[in-house]
């Protein structure tokens, strides 16, 4: 009869340690990145509430029931939800319990002297036996040398190593995930990102309000936003009158910081540099200004629309809203800067400069809904409550006289989109990504290999040995041969 064997309970000291072991394992590093790469699939497919909440709200009001789903697993918010974070914060944690202690083995591992001289060199690689003089040591301490190995010397024998940079370029690849990680994480609770469209003439100022749209990282607020003001003077776009294509955009700003103006310019790869905020000219449209004017002759609209190009030659969809009016109206519109008539588009645009404006629209009377509290797009007029009351088209100058009130068209003027972004994590993002080439290029092409040599009275043993199967150990053993015969 066989004697029970019992096995001793686990004990919550144990198991710390062996789910923390699990965690800090490669294996699941790599799993956690795999993971993370798939988590963040829906933020690109889905729209971003924090980015795109008139889409966000569309998709409720198509679909309510998917919706409701989406926002119940946090897909409306999935960079911010608790399931991705969960993966960030485990891949940061099994990245440096993974990386960090083999960096301090492998750093002692080069302090360390290369391992003895083994007793039977005839079985490792490109073992050789051959008669040599009283130099051969010699020779091949001084070939050592030059080809920088690091060699321990032993009687008769030396063994030499060389090759570190191999494991070196591996562990700078696993360091700088972490390093990029850190970034990605300082952006995401120190960093902002905003954009504001501004119409030549008019100011930027650095306050929530003035933003179309802003968001703030985890552990910032508006409070943080540093003070300065940007006036667009004029703005110019350069395109190819062969092709249509942009050649340069370039703007000419005030920038106002400190009560300190200066004249700069403002190009799409040269941003403006407020301390460690930058402002980047992100896009480029035009804005009719126009005059709306009710069925008793008051002005009830007068300015800039801005319009949003639909096309590379900037042919512009827009909503002009009059809720002041006396009756309300809005007008669905199109705006072409250089017109043309088509059988079966109708007006298009076939050049994006201002070379024969047009504005082209359907009047609407009614509830405009901008008191419901629902937020709705700038650029789409919802007419499904309403009454078409008009349709005609202006250039600059013209007025078109509809049955409550007329519009007019006074002139165009070019809007361009600011992005203002705060990222104090790129610089650890940019050197993470620096660092993880030179680790990549290091572990691809770094060869870690051993060579020994053994003087046993007239006659010398060489042999050598690849780590991972590295090329290249055959020619450098004739060469090692060579010098230590002291034919070269």
């Amino acid at each position: 009869m066989s004697e029970k064997i019992e096995v001793p309970e686990l004990g919550a000291v144990g198991l710390a340690r062996y789910l923390w072991r699990q965690l800090t394992s490669m294996r699941t590093a790599l799993i956690l990145l795999m993971m993370m790469g798939i988590a963040a699939i829906p933020g690109s497919l889905i729209p971003q509430r924090i980015t795109n909440a008139i889409a966000v709200r569309d998709l409720y009001d198509s679909n309510p029931n998917l919706a409701r789903w989406y926002d119940r697993f946090y897909l409306f918010d999935v960079y911010g939800s608790p399931w991705f974070s969960a993966i960030y914060i485990l891949l940061f944690i099994s990245l440096i319990g993974c990386v960090l202690p083999r960096t301090l083995e492998h750093y002692k591992a080069m302090k360390a002297q290369p391992p003895a001289t083994p007793r039977n060199l005839s079985r490792l690689e490109h073992h050789q036996e051959f008669k040599a003089d009283e130099k051969a040591l010699e020779n091949a301490a001084l070939w050592f040398a030059k080809n920088r190995f690091r060699i321990k010397r032993d009687g008769d024998s030396i063994s030499a190593e060389k090759g570190y940079l191999r494991e070196t370029g591996n562990l700078l690849f696993h360091l700088s995930l972490i390093l990029i990680l850190v970034g990605v994480s300082f952006g995401a609770l120190f960093g902002m990102r905003g954009e504001a469209i501004i119409n030549v003439g008019e100011r930027f100022i650095n306050v929530a309000t003035t933003y179309d749209t802003l968001s703030f990282g985890k552990l910032t607020s508006e409070k943080s936003l540093q003070p300065f003001e940007v006036k667009l003077d004029r703005f110019n776009a350069t395109y190819n009158p062969a092709t249509n294509a942009p050649i340069d955009y370039k703007a000419w700003v005030t920038v106002t910081e400190n009560g300190i103006s200066r004249k700069q310019i403002l190009k799409v790869n040269q941003p403006l540099t407020f301390g460690n905020t930058r402002v980047y000219l992100q896009a480029n449209g035009y804005s009719p200004v126009v005059t709306v004017r009710d069925s008793r002759g008051n002005v009830a609209l007068q300015g800039p629309v801005p319009f949003l190009p639909q096309d590379a030659n900037l042919r512009s969809i827009g909503a002009i809203k009059v809720p002041d009016a006396d009756p309300p109206v809005g007008f669905v519109a199109n705006f072409v800067p250089t017109n043309q008539r088509t059988s079966g588009q109708g007006a298009i645009s076939v050049f994006p400069e201002l070379l024969d404006p047009k504005l082209l629209f359907s009047v609407w009377q009614g509830d405009l809904g901008l008191n419901s509290g629902v937020p709705q797009s700038v650029y789409r007029l919802d007419t499904d409550k309403l009454r078409k009351i008009g349709l005609g088209s202006v250039k600059p100058g013209e007025t078109f006289t509809y049955p409550e009130g007329s519009i007019t068209l006074e002139t165009v003027v070019p809007w361009v989109n600011l992005q203002v972004v705060r990222d104090p994590g790129k610089t650890y993002a940019l050197w993470g990504g620096i660092v993880a080439v030179l680790g990549l290029l290091s572990s691809l092409y770094g060869r870690r290999r051993r060579i020994w040599i053994r003087k046993v009275g007239d006659s010398v043993e060489v042999a050598g040995l690849a780590k991972n199967e590295a090329p290249g150990l055959q020619a450098e053993i004739q060469a090692f041969v060579a010098a230590v015969k002291g034919d070269k």
